[in-house]
């Protein structure tokens, strides 16, 4: 029986783990305050203490997923505790880490692939970086995934705008790669089926674009007014040290490893289908 562990149920995770129930997996999975998932066995770990308490239960694990951000000082929690438990994993087949496109660092607007070199510009991508380098050094099946700018229902622009966060900043030629939830899980499975450890896939859809087109098509979607748009210059003055580092970094990424590689097919290769599919699922919770 195929048994899926994953650190970390955050947003993309758990979507991922939910489709490995409904394939009939055996699921487990750690969240830092546990809450009830159906068909997922979920263990509380806070990346410093809690780990004994499933240590055993990874014996007869087939497939782990890693989702656990490091932390910008002190690493990746996984790796420091608990990589010795690893090595005991004699079925694993598959060890899946999400890392980020960050790693690349900035690029002035040219296209990275994976074989760019890595030269993160924040303390949060630097530690990526360093997660990427211990995990491929550990001997594990490890598949690295460098994900763009994850959006999808419940987490995406069409949020940010009803909860007044929206911000229309105009920064001309400054463009992000963006990928939808569903996407990440397709390109999982689609690792699974064709596992290549020692792997890195930049995982991200064709149409790189600046935030204030994305901002333009959600409020044209909603039928919502655009904010006042602010130039880059003038936004800066009020943005947060976390918001900043999000602009550090221009580069469009290529996934043409990931389409190539795997026959990976995307469901959302603009943010355009993306945010439409968004739009009629939320229409249709809510009638």
């Amino acid at each position: 029986m195929n048994t899926l562990f994953v650190f970390g149920l955050g947003y993309s995770a758990r979507f991922f783990a939910k489709q490995a129930v409904a394939k009939g997996w055996r699921v487990m999975g750690t969240m830092r305050e546990p809450q009830e998932i159906d068909g997922i066995e979920v263990f509380p770990f806070d990346g410093k203490t809690h780990f004994e308490d499933f240590a055993g239960r990874l014996e007869g694990v087939t497939h782990v997923l890693h989702s656990i951000p490091p932390h910008k000082d002190l690493g990746d929690p996984l790796y420091n505790l608990q990589r010795k438990h690893f090595a005991r994993l004699k079925k694993l087949q598959w060890f899946g880490y999400l890392s980020t496109t960050g790693v690349y660092g900035n690029a002035d607007g040219a296209m990275v692939d994976e074989t760019f070199e890595r030269t993160p510009s924040s303390p949060r991508s630097i530690a990526r970086k360093e997660a990427e380098d211990a995990w491929l050094g550990t001997g594990l099946p490890v598949h690295i995934f460098r994900l763009a700018g994850i959006y999808g229902p419940g987490r995406s622009t069409f949020d940010q705008i009803r909860q007044g966060r929206a911000r229309a900043i105009d920064k001309p030629g400054h463009v992000f790669s963006r990928i939808h939830r569903d996407d990440i899980a397709g390109v999982l499975w689609a690792s699974i089926a064709h596992p290549q450890p020692q792997t890195a896939y930049n995982v991200c859809d064709d149409q790189p674009a600046e935030p204030l087109k994305v901002l333009r098509e959600a409020c044209r979607i909603m039928g919502h007014e655009m904010p006042p748009v602010q130039s880059f210059e003038e936004a800066v003055e009020t943005m947060s040290d976390m918001a900043r580092t999000f602009w550090l970094d221009n580069k469009k990424v290529d996934n043409s490893r990931v389409k190539e590689a795997l026959g990976y097919e995307l469901m959302y290769p603009g943010f355009k289908e993306g945010l439409e599919a968004i739009w009629a699922e939320e229409d249709r919770h809510d009638h």
